[in-house]
């Protein structure tokens, strides 16, 4: 429905305990497809995951021995803070730092909308893979993507677009044939590094109407932009180039998104108001070229290995003084594929329905620390 050329494809999933559908992107019409299965799939599988859980209160699994964590900063908004002393259903986890069993609230862990939770429900660091390794190596980036892009949305507008930079300088054949089609179609596409102090590259891709649409559309007297024409994407990985490959196209699915219209969870409010001074003010900016990516050219020490990948990720966590990374399986052994709920609480969350919408980090950050 797009005519920049880079494949989205979505699926549908009907009476879905969340939203119904689900939508993948990538370099071929192939990999576009495997990604919106493997999403579908997920949520299919957080709706009602395979999980043992225990009925009871924090203490008294604390008393028969059990590490448990109560998620505070998952609490949804309206909702009190789960006490020492009240009861829930819990499920058991590992804290991949330390090999520990960890038990946390069932409900900050499925993905099923009908239910009134006292935690917020979300996506965020679900994850599938052809693996659990690969599941987890998943959800983990995501949860560091998302820290990654709170902590760049609370700085100041000097450092807020201090980090653009050319996507072209990556001088990497796909991610260059992406920029050529999005440049063809009349498009205009900013990069901004937003690498946090984990040290894992991050990505954010804002799009949206380049000077020839403007221009045109000046002739007519229309010079407003309106917020739905502008769409973002973040990523996350090792690798630099793949991280940046990752914002581009999710800034281009969520182009889809608002065109197709699938989404039924949009306030209609978005597609008629006006883009902001500050997001208008960032295609405004003058890129760099991209810090010089150490693994370019197959430098000795840049591991391909899934093991090492994700153990490198994870001693960058704990290396920031990280304690905790939860990992819940929550698809049955039997089935070809694994999905994960990856939980990091000392990292910051996206935007949503919690009763606190900033962490320690966060706060930390805003108030110039």
């Amino acid at each position: 429905m797009d005519d920049i050329g880079i494949p989205v494809w979505c699926a549908y999933a009907p009476n879905s305990r969340s939203i119904v559908i689900a939508q993948g992107k990538g370099l071929t019409d192939l990999d576009a497809k495997i990604s919106t299965v493997m999403e579908a799939l997920e949520r299919a599988v957080a709706g009602e995951p395979f999980v043992k859980r225990i009925h009871g209160s924090s203490s008294h699994l604390q008393a028969m021995g059990c590490e448990v964590d109560r998620l505070s900063c998952l609490t949804a908004v309206h909702k009190t803070d789960l006490g020492p002393d009240d009861e829930t259903e819990w499920v058991a986890g590992v804290n991949i730092l330390s090999g520990d069993e960890i038990h946390i609230p069932f409900e900050a862990v499925v993905l099923d909308r009908t239910r009134d939770a006292q935690y917020w429900m979300s996506s965020d660091g679900l994850a599938s893979g052809n693996n659990v390794e690969e599941a987890i190596f998943h959800g983990v980036l995501e949860r560091i993507e998302r820290d990654a892009h709170v902590l760049w949305q609370v700085g100041g507008e000097a450092d807020l677009y201090a980090g653009c930079v050319d996507p072209r300088g990556f001088e990497d054949s796909a991610l260059t044939g992406l920029i050529d089609k999005i440049e063809r179609s009349g498009l205009a596409l900013k990069l901004f590094d937003i690498t946090s102090d984990i040290g894992i590259p991050c990505f954010t891709a804002m799009l949206g109407p380049g000077e020839t649409i403007l221009r045109a559309r000046a002739l007519h007297g229309e010079t407003d932009i309106r917020h739905v024409e502008v769409t973002g994407g973040s990523g996350a990985h090792p690798f630099p180039v793949r991280a940046a490959i990752r914002a581009v196209t999710e800034a281009v699915q969520s182009r889809l998104t608002y065109i197709s219209g699938a989404r039924d969870d949009i306030s209609p409010t978005t597609f008629s108001r006006s883009l902001p001074p500050l997001m208008r003010r960032a295609f405004d900016t003058v890129a760099a070229p991209p810090a010089a990516d150490p693994c370019r050219g197959g430098v000795a020490g840049c591991r391909q290995d899934l093991a090492d990948l994700l153990q490198h990720v994870l001693d960058a966590l704990r290396n920031r003084g990280i304690a905790s990374v939860i990992a819940i399986r929550l698809s049955e052994d039997t089935l070809p594929f694994s999905v994960v709920k990856v939980i990091i609480p000392e990292l910051e969350n996206p935007e949503g329905e919690r009763a606190r919408r900033f962490g320690a980090r966060a706060l930390a950050k805003g108030m110039g620390f």
